[in-house]
């Protein structure tokens, strides 16, 4: 019986086991097979890049107070983070790496940079 190629479909030759005709054929068919979930990891990364990017442009002096929409219209997305606290007095922080903002009243938040190791 004659085998094929898994990504080009060229018939193999040498071992009975092998399911690619060079090196280049099984990298493409593995990228190929990875494509979806490598997309959803780098855009994942993007935002979080972009999350942090946009806290350190806006705190300049450091400890800055901010209105919500101001963060999203600079491209802010609330919904992705790396990790949350509660400081003792109750008040959620989010983070996004080392930088995070702390919820203040009426849609303001405070930008904040944790100082502690995150590991």
């Amino acid at each position: 019986m004659q085998a094929f190629c898994l990504y080009c479909g060229a018939p193999l030759k040498g071992r009975s086991d092998k399911k690619f005709c060079d090196d280049n054929c099984r990298n493409s068919y593995n990228n190929r097979q990875n494509r979806a979930e490598l997309s959803l990891i780098r855009n994942i990364q993007n935002v979080l890049r972009r999350n942090r990017r946009v806290l350190a442009d806006l705190d300049k002096e450091g400890r800055t107070k901010i209105h919500r929409d101001q963060l999203i219209a600079r491209g802010y997305n609330f919904d992705f983070h790396t990790q949350t606290s509660i400081s003792a007095k109750n008040q959620l922080s989010v983070y996004c790496f080392e930088r995070g903002v702390l919820k203040l009243d009426d849609d303001y938040y405070r930008i904040i940079i944790k100082e502690e190791p995150l590991f």
